[in-house]
């Protein structure tokens, strides 16, 4: 029996289930831990599809038809199996590690095995009953491998230049550094390329960017960078749980009326998102007339300047969930009225 089309459309909400499966991700295999009526059964098969068609099989003999699965959100060691049960039907769950490791504290959880960790995972996700996770679509998929494969060749090249410029004398090898950064800066230039030309060839991307465009501080490598990185909006219930997904949420720490620490972001969210905001706050803190506005409130509070950058990176993010989930332009005095974070 597979889910239907309609219940993975709601992956915004939970999902209760008989059959809990636990997996943890590495390279090469994947601990399995499944959590039915009559106990747990641990199974450990290779990360690939003849391990997944094994899977299937288990699960068959166990006499499951529909599992909730949870990994760790591990990148791509954890995408294809992830995929793989969704289209067979099963509802799947991709969690922040920090989650686990934090719910693994709370219960006192101390072996560090794969199995143990399989083990962990499936009680998270029986107790937890974590937010279903829907694939990426296949134009988002490639638009976020070129923006990613374009942040390697930078910072391939970028080393490159460091290179050159710490004082290195050997004639030969100042020679190589330099082909390869003309080399490196060429792929460069033909990826910056072949991403725009896929979002011009794309409608949904191309009217998506159109409208990140018109915020200002956003520019198409930004806003390339955004549509990779955040995927569909609309998984997103509000501009908060985006800004979390980030990252750039709050995070207070305050005991008694003694221990008042400083607040901070929490970092545990995807630092490819904060890394393509930064320097797009910093231009809208002069040139957007939201986020203008508030470096001013926060200047006259007296805030340290990166304390202003990261408030307003988060404020640009909020803008970007509006803009996106509105299906409207930038409009400042809109932006000021209406609270995305609700």
């Amino acid at each position: 029996m597979r889910l239907t089309d309609a219940k993975h459309s709601l992956s915004k909400k939970r999902c209760k289930m008989q059959y809990i499966l636990g997996i943890d991700v590495s390279k090469d295999k994947l601990d399995l831990v499944l959590i039915t009526e009559p106990g747990k059964f641990h199974k450990v098969i290779s990360n690939n599809s003849e391990g997944y068609k094994a899977l299937d099989k288990w699960l068959v003999s166990r006499q499951v038809e529909q599992v909730h699965a949870c990994l760790e959100a591990t990148g791509q060691y954890g995408e294809e199996v992830a995929e793989h049960l969704y289209k067979q039907g099963h509802a799947v769950s991709v969690v922040n590690p920090a989650r686990i490791k934090h719910y693994g504290e709370s219960k006192l959880h101390r072996n560090k095995t794969d199995k143990a960790d399989a083990d962990l995972i499936a009680e998270f996700c029986l107790k937890e009953n974590p937010t279903l996770w829907q694939p990426l679509s296949p134009e988002i998929k490639h638009l976020r491998a070129l923006v990613r494969r374009l942040e390697d060749l930078k910072t391939n090249c970028q080393q490159e230049k460091n290179r050159l410029s710490s004082g290195e004398k050997d004639e030969w090898v100042v020679k190589d550094l330099s082909t390869h950064v003309a080399y490196l800066e060429t792929c460069i230039a033909a990826t910056e390329k072949e991403i725009q030309n896929f979002i011009k060839q794309t409608p949904n991307l191309k009217k998506q960017q159109e409208l990140l465009n018109s915020i200002p501080g956003i520019a198409d490598k930004t806003s390339a960078r955004l549509l990779a990185e955040i995927g569909d909006i609309s998984t997103f219930e509000s501009a908060s749980q985006l800004a979390a997904y980030a990252g750039l949420n709050p995070k207070g720490f305050s005991s008694g009326s003694s221990v008042h620490k400083k607040t901070r972001i929490s970092k545990q969210g995807r630092r490819e998102l904060r890394s393509c905001l930064y320097m797009p706050a910093v231009v809208a803190t002069n040139y957007n007339p939201v986020v203008r506005s508030l470096k001013g409130r926060l200047h006259d509070r007296r805030l340290a300047n990166k304390a202003i950058i990261v408030a307003a990176m988060r404020k640009l993010l909020h803008i970007v969930y509006g803009v996106l989930k509105t299906q409207m332009p930038f409009d400042a005095e809109y932006h000021k009225q209406f609270n995305f974070s609700a």
